[in-house]
Protein backbone atom coordinates (compact mmCIF):
# COMPACT_ATOMS: atom_id res chain seq x y z
CA UNK A 1 0.00 0.00 0.00
CA UNK A 2 1.67 3.29 -0.70
CA UNK A 3 2.58 5.76 2.05
CA UNK A 4 2.90 9.44 2.03
CA UNK A 5 5.28 11.84 2.78
CA UNK A 6 4.13 12.20 6.54
CA UNK A 7 4.80 8.19 6.84
CA UNK A 8 8.20 8.04 4.66
CA UNK A 9 9.68 10.95 6.72
CA UNK A 10 9.19 8.53 10.09
CA UNK A 11 10.00 5.58 8.97
CA UNK A 12 13.81 7.13 7.84
CA UNK A 13 13.72 9.05 10.76
CA UNK A 14 14.01 12.37 8.63
CA UNK A 15 12.26 15.82 8.57
CA UNK A 16 9.60 15.89 5.45
CA UNK A 17 11.67 19.08 4.15
CA UNK A 18 14.60 16.92 4.04
CA UNK A 19 12.51 13.92 2.42
CA UNK A 20 11.34 15.98 -0.40
CA UNK A 21 14.12 17.66 -1.25
CA UNK A 22 15.68 14.61 -1.31
CA UNK A 23 13.82 13.63 -4.22
CA UNK A 24 13.35 16.88 -5.78
CA UNK A 25 17.15 16.35 -6.22
CA UNK A 26 17.85 19.50 -4.09
CA UNK A 27 22.07 19.89 -3.88
CA UNK A 28 21.85 20.53 -0.04
CA UNK A 29 21.00 16.97 0.07
CA UNK A 30 24.07 14.57 0.50
CA UNK A 31 24.26 11.81 -2.05
CA UNK A 32 24.14 9.07 0.26
CA UNK A 33 20.70 10.35 2.01
CA UNK A 34 19.25 11.24 -1.37
CA UNK A 35 19.79 7.40 -2.62
CA UNK A 36 18.73 6.31 1.27
CA UNK A 37 15.15 8.29 0.65
CA UNK A 38 14.37 7.48 -3.21
CA UNK A 39 15.59 3.60 -2.61
CA UNK A 40 13.16 3.89 0.16
CA UNK A 41 10.08 5.52 -1.13
CA UNK A 42 10.53 2.89 -4.28
CA UNK A 43 10.08 0.10 -1.88
CA UNK A 44 7.15 1.88 0.25
CA UNK A 45 4.99 3.07 -2.77
CA UNK A 46 5.62 6.05 -2.09
CA UNK A 47 3.39 8.75 -4.24
CA UNK A 48 4.28 12.53 -3.39
CA UNK A 49 1.00 14.98 -2.68
CA UNK A 50 1.53 17.97 -4.39
CA UNK A 51 0.65 20.47 -1.62
CA UNK A 52 2.52 18.67 0.60
CA UNK A 53 5.44 18.87 -1.04
CA UNK A 54 4.59 22.37 -2.79
CA UNK A 55 4.72 23.86 1.20
CA UNK A 56 7.97 21.55 2.18
CA UNK A 57 9.78 22.71 -0.89
CA UNK A 58 8.20 26.55 -1.60
CA UNK A 59 7.49 25.23 -5.27
CA UNK A 60 4.11 25.40 -6.73
CA UNK A 61 4.25 21.62 -7.87
CA UNK A 62 2.15 22.64 -10.85
CA UNK A 63 2.63 23.58 -14.57
CA UNK A 64 -0.03 25.78 -16.15
CA UNK A 65 -1.74 26.10 -19.55
CA UNK A 66 -3.75 28.94 -20.65
CA UNK A 67 -5.69 28.76 -23.36
CA UNK A 68 -7.83 31.74 -24.29
CA UNK A 69 -11.73 31.42 -24.44
CA UNK A 70 -12.04 32.19 -28.41
CA UNK A 71 -9.53 29.36 -29.45
CA UNK A 72 -11.06 25.76 -30.81
CA UNK A 73 -8.39 23.70 -28.51
CA UNK A 74 -10.41 22.93 -25.87
CA UNK A 75 -12.30 20.61 -28.41
CA UNK A 76 -9.67 19.86 -30.74
CA UNK A 77 -8.37 16.16 -30.30
CA UNK A 78 -4.99 17.19 -30.89
CA UNK A 79 -4.76 19.35 -27.87
CA UNK A 80 -6.31 16.73 -25.91
CA UNK A 81 -3.67 13.97 -26.70
CA UNK A 82 -1.07 16.68 -26.11
CA UNK A 83 -2.36 17.18 -23.07
CA UNK A 84 -2.54 13.63 -22.47
CA UNK A 85 1.16 13.27 -22.70
CA UNK A 86 1.82 16.14 -20.71
CA UNK A 87 -0.43 15.47 -17.70
CA UNK A 88 0.63 12.00 -17.10
CA UNK A 89 5.00 13.13 -17.68
CA UNK A 90 3.63 15.93 -14.19
CA UNK A 91 1.67 13.13 -12.22
CA UNK A 92 4.81 10.78 -12.45
CA UNK A 93 6.98 13.99 -11.02
CA UNK A 94 4.35 14.64 -8.72
CA UNK A 95 3.58 18.11 -10.57
CA UNK A 96 -0.60 18.73 -10.89
CA UNK A 97 -1.80 20.62 -14.34
CA UNK A 98 -3.57 23.67 -14.26
CA UNK A 99 -5.57 24.72 -17.23
CA UNK A 100 -6.70 28.12 -17.34
CA UNK A 101 -8.84 30.18 -20.12
CA UNK A 102 -8.83 34.04 -21.06
CA UNK A 103 -10.13 36.03 -23.14
CA UNK A 104 -7.24 36.86 -25.75
CA UNK A 105 -7.30 40.77 -24.50
CA UNK A 106 -6.67 39.20 -20.83
CA UNK A 107 -4.33 36.67 -21.80
CA UNK A 108 -0.95 38.84 -20.90
CA UNK A 109 -2.69 39.44 -17.45
CA UNK A 110 -3.46 35.97 -17.02
CA UNK A 111 -0.04 35.27 -17.04
CA UNK A 112 1.05 37.81 -14.88
CA UNK A 113 -1.68 37.08 -12.12
CA UNK A 114 -0.40 33.08 -12.09
CA UNK A 115 3.60 34.27 -11.71
CA UNK A 116 2.69 36.99 -8.75
CA UNK A 117 0.75 34.31 -6.95
CA UNK A 118 3.39 31.70 -7.57
CA UNK A 119 0.34 29.41 -8.57
CA UNK A 120 2.60 27.20 -11.09
CA UNK A 121 6.69 26.96 -11.22
CA UNK A 122 6.17 27.04 -15.35
CA UNK A 123 3.86 27.20 -18.64
CA UNK A 124 3.50 25.23 -21.93
CA UNK A 125 3.00 27.95 -24.40
CA UNK A 126 0.22 26.55 -27.40
CA UNK A 127 -0.42 27.53 -30.97
CA UNK A 128 2.34 30.38 -31.08
CA UNK A 129 1.80 32.99 -33.85
CA UNK A 130 4.62 35.05 -35.78
CA UNK A 131 5.75 37.27 -33.34
CA UNK A 132 3.78 35.74 -30.24
CA UNK A 133 4.06 38.71 -27.57
CA UNK A 134 4.11 35.80 -24.93
CA UNK A 135 7.89 35.36 -25.43
CA UNK A 136 8.89 38.56 -24.19
CA UNK A 137 6.09 38.84 -21.41
CA UNK A 138 7.67 35.28 -19.92
CA UNK A 139 10.97 36.27 -19.77
CA UNK A 140 9.78 39.56 -18.22
CA UNK A 141 8.21 37.76 -15.45
CA UNK A 142 10.68 35.28 -15.21
CA UNK A 143 8.88 32.63 -15.61
CA UNK A 144 10.14 29.01 -16.98
CA UNK A 145 8.52 28.25 -20.11
CA UNK A 146 8.63 25.97 -22.72
CA UNK A 147 6.48 26.72 -26.11
CA UNK A 148 4.91 23.90 -28.53
CA UNK A 149 6.09 25.31 -31.65
CA UNK A 150 8.31 28.20 -32.45
CA UNK A 151 8.42 31.61 -33.39
CA UNK A 152 8.79 32.51 -37.24
CA UNK A 153 10.44 35.93 -35.91
CA UNK A 154 13.70 36.00 -34.28
CA UNK A 155 13.45 36.62 -30.76
CA UNK A 156 16.18 35.17 -29.45
CA UNK A 157 17.15 31.67 -27.09
CA UNK A 158 13.85 30.41 -25.60
CA UNK A 159 13.15 26.90 -25.09
CA UNK A 160 10.93 25.18 -27.95
CA UNK A 161 9.76 21.60 -29.47
CA UNK A 162 8.35 21.46 -32.81
CA UNK A 163 7.97 19.27 -35.78
CA UNK A 164 9.65 20.43 -38.58
CA UNK A 165 6.52 21.35 -40.47
CA UNK A 166 8.03 22.67 -43.58
CA UNK A 167 10.46 19.78 -44.51
CA UNK A 168 7.35 17.59 -44.06
CA UNK A 169 4.81 19.67 -46.53
CA UNK A 170 8.22 20.06 -49.04
CA UNK A 171 8.56 15.99 -48.86
CA UNK A 172 4.78 15.54 -49.14
CA UNK A 173 4.11 17.98 -52.18
CA UNK A 174 7.34 16.61 -53.97
CA UNK A 175 5.34 13.21 -53.96
CA UNK A 176 2.44 14.59 -55.45
CA UNK A 177 4.59 16.32 -57.74
CA UNK A 178 6.64 12.86 -58.70
CA UNK A 179 3.45 10.79 -59.24
CA UNK A 180 2.61 13.55 -61.71
CA UNK A 181 -0.18 16.08 -60.08
CA UNK A 182 0.15 19.95 -60.78
CA UNK A 183 -2.60 21.50 -59.77
CA UNK A 184 -2.40 20.52 -56.00
CA UNK A 185 -4.36 22.47 -53.51
CA UNK A 186 -3.05 23.56 -50.33
CA UNK A 187 -5.86 23.54 -47.01
CA UNK A 188 -3.97 25.28 -44.12
CA UNK A 189 -4.51 26.01 -41.03
CA UNK A 190 -4.93 29.69 -40.04
CA UNK A 191 -1.40 31.23 -41.47
CA UNK A 192 -1.31 33.83 -38.59
CA UNK A 193 0.19 30.60 -36.63
CA UNK A 194 3.88 29.60 -37.14
CA UNK A 195 2.84 25.71 -37.94
CA UNK A 196 0.57 26.47 -40.60
CA UNK A 197 3.03 29.15 -42.05
CA UNK A 198 6.06 26.83 -41.96
CA UNK A 199 3.81 23.94 -44.18
CA UNK A 200 2.57 26.62 -46.45
CA UNK A 201 6.41 27.63 -46.53
CA UNK A 202 7.48 23.94 -47.28
CA UNK A 203 4.46 23.49 -50.21
CA UNK A 204 6.07 26.54 -51.88
CA UNK A 205 9.38 25.77 -52.01
CA UNK A 206 7.82 22.28 -53.42
CA UNK A 207 6.27 24.26 -56.44
CA UNK A 208 8.91 26.78 -56.79
CA UNK A 209 11.57 23.74 -56.95
CA UNK A 210 9.66 22.39 -59.92
CA UNK A 211 9.27 25.20 -62.26
CA UNK A 212 5.12 25.66 -61.41
CA UNK A 213 3.60 28.92 -60.78
CA UNK A 214 1.70 28.72 -57.23
CA UNK A 215 -2.09 29.34 -57.60
CA UNK A 216 -3.38 31.19 -54.94
CA UNK A 217 -6.63 30.04 -55.56
CA UNK A 218 -5.44 26.87 -54.66
CA UNK A 219 -4.50 27.52 -51.12
CA UNK A 220 -7.06 27.68 -48.32
CA UNK A 221 -6.18 28.99 -44.67
CA UNK A 222 -8.44 28.23 -41.60
CA UNK A 223 -9.64 26.36 -38.80
CA UNK A 224 -8.51 22.64 -39.22
CA UNK A 225 -12.74 21.08 -39.30
CA UNK A 226 -14.16 19.02 -41.02
CA UNK A 227 -16.34 21.37 -41.71
CA UNK A 228 -14.10 23.49 -43.28
CA UNK A 229 -11.59 20.62 -45.21
CA UNK A 230 -15.64 19.85 -46.60
CA UNK A 231 -16.27 23.71 -47.70
CA UNK A 232 -12.93 24.32 -48.87
CA UNK A 233 -12.82 21.07 -51.02
CA UNK A 234 -16.17 21.43 -52.61
CA UNK A 235 -15.61 24.79 -53.66
CA UNK A 236 -12.13 23.60 -55.26
CA UNK A 237 -13.93 20.56 -56.91
CA UNK A 238 -16.19 23.20 -59.08
CA UNK A 239 -13.86 24.90 -60.85
CA UNK A 240 -13.65 24.09 -64.08
CA UNK A 241 -9.79 23.32 -63.87
CA UNK A 242 -9.93 21.30 -60.59
CA UNK A 243 -7.16 20.27 -58.12
CA UNK A 244 -5.99 16.45 -59.05
CA UNK A 245 -4.54 16.24 -55.34
CA UNK A 246 -5.18 18.27 -51.99
CA UNK A 247 -2.94 18.73 -49.11
CA UNK A 248 -4.38 18.57 -45.69
CA UNK A 249 -2.95 20.31 -42.73
CA UNK A 250 -5.38 17.50 -40.37
CA UNK A 251 -6.85 14.39 -40.18
CA UNK A 252 -9.92 15.95 -39.24
CA UNK A 253 -9.73 18.36 -41.70
CA UNK A 254 -9.24 15.26 -44.25
CA UNK A 255 -12.22 13.69 -43.67
CA UNK A 256 -14.05 16.75 -44.90
CA UNK A 257 -12.19 16.39 -47.84
CA UNK A 258 -12.98 12.77 -48.26
CA UNK A 259 -16.40 13.48 -48.41
CA UNK A 260 -16.06 15.89 -50.89
CA UNK A 261 -14.74 13.96 -52.90
CA UNK A 262 -16.93 11.29 -52.52
CA UNK A 263 -19.96 13.91 -53.04
CA UNK A 264 -18.84 14.70 -56.44
CA UNK A 265 -18.56 11.14 -57.72
CA UNK A 266 -14.96 11.13 -57.01
CA UNK A 267 -13.03 8.06 -55.94
CA UNK A 268 -9.91 9.30 -53.23
CA UNK A 269 -6.61 7.63 -54.20
CA UNK A 270 -7.55 7.13 -57.65
CA UNK A 271 -9.40 10.61 -59.49
CA UNK A 272 -8.25 12.70 -55.95
CA UNK A 273 -4.72 12.04 -54.24
CA UNK A 274 -4.41 13.56 -50.81
CA UNK A 275 -1.73 13.78 -48.06
CA UNK A 276 -2.67 15.09 -44.11
CA UNK A 277 -0.96 15.50 -41.52
CA UNK A 278 -1.77 13.08 -38.88
CA UNK A 279 -0.97 13.51 -35.47
CA UNK A 280 -1.00 9.86 -34.82
CA UNK A 281 -4.69 10.43 -32.57
CA UNK A 282 -6.09 7.86 -30.17
CA UNK A 283 -9.39 7.71 -31.63
CA UNK A 284 -8.90 8.44 -35.33
CA UNK A 285 -6.15 5.83 -36.38
CA UNK A 286 -5.13 6.21 -39.68
CA UNK A 287 -2.89 2.86 -39.52
CA UNK A 288 -3.38 -0.50 -41.01
CA UNK A 289 -1.20 -2.68 -43.39
CA UNK A 290 -2.80 0.53 -46.07
CA UNK A 291 -3.24 3.17 -44.08
CA UNK A 292 -6.82 5.21 -45.24
CA UNK A 293 -4.40 8.15 -45.81
CA UNK A 294 -0.99 9.09 -47.24
CA UNK A 295 0.12 11.16 -44.49
CA UNK A 296 3.27 12.91 -42.48
CA UNK A 297 3.18 11.89 -39.51
CA UNK A 298 4.40 12.89 -36.12
CA UNK A 299 2.68 12.25 -32.54
CA UNK A 300 1.71 14.63 -30.73
CA UNK A 301 1.45 12.84 -27.50
CA UNK A 302 4.89 12.01 -27.62
CA UNK A 303 5.63 16.03 -28.30
CA UNK A 304 3.70 16.49 -24.78
CA UNK A 305 5.46 14.28 -23.21
CA UNK A 306 8.93 15.99 -24.04
CA UNK A 307 7.43 19.24 -23.71
CA UNK A 308 6.62 18.61 -19.85
CA UNK A 309 9.79 16.56 -19.92
CA UNK A 310 11.90 19.87 -20.89
CA UNK A 311 9.90 22.30 -18.95
CA UNK A 312 10.38 20.06 -15.53
CA UNK A 313 14.03 19.79 -15.90
CA UNK A 314 14.30 23.60 -16.71
CA UNK A 315 12.59 24.44 -13.32
CA UNK A 316 15.04 21.78 -11.60
CA UNK A 317 18.27 23.12 -13.61
CA UNK A 318 17.38 26.65 -14.22
CA UNK A 319 20.88 27.65 -14.89
CA UNK A 320 21.26 24.88 -17.58
CA UNK A 321 21.37 25.43 -21.74
CA UNK A 322 18.15 26.57 -23.05
CA UNK A 323 16.92 23.25 -24.63
CA UNK A 324 15.46 23.00 -27.78
CA UNK A 325 14.04 19.79 -29.50
CA UNK A 326 12.98 19.74 -33.75
CA UNK A 327 11.19 16.71 -34.39
CA UNK A 328 11.08 15.07 -37.86
CA UNK A 329 7.74 13.79 -39.47
CA UNK A 330 7.58 10.31 -41.16
CA UNK A 331 5.85 10.10 -44.59
CA UNK A 332 3.69 7.46 -44.57
CA UNK A 333 2.03 5.54 -48.05
CA UNK A 334 -1.54 5.01 -47.80
CA UNK A 335 -4.22 4.19 -50.08
CA UNK A 336 -5.18 7.84 -50.49
CA UNK A 337 -2.74 8.87 -53.27
CA UNK A 338 -1.99 7.13 -56.81
CA UNK A 339 -0.67 8.77 -60.40
CA UNK A 340 -2.68 11.52 -61.82
CA UNK A 341 -5.12 10.73 -64.48
CA UNK A 342 -6.24 13.13 -66.86
CA UNK A 343 -10.18 14.26 -66.49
Amino acid sequence: MPINLKQLSEYLGLSQTTVSRALNNYPEVSEETRQRVKQAAAAHHYRPNARASALATGRARAIGHIIPVDSSDWFNPIFAEFIAGASATYSRHGYELLLRMARADEEAATYTEIAARKSVDGVIVHAPRINDPRIPLLRQLRLPFVIHGRDTADQGDYAWIDINNRRAFFRATKLLLDLGHVDIALINGGEAFTFAARRRSGYLDALQEAGITADKQLMFAGDLTEGNGYQAATALLQRSQRPSAFLVSSYMGALGVRRAIHNAGLTMGKDISVIIHDDDLAYFHNSGDVPQFTATRSSVKEAGTLAAEMLLAMIDQPTAAVPTRLLEANLILGASTGPWVRP
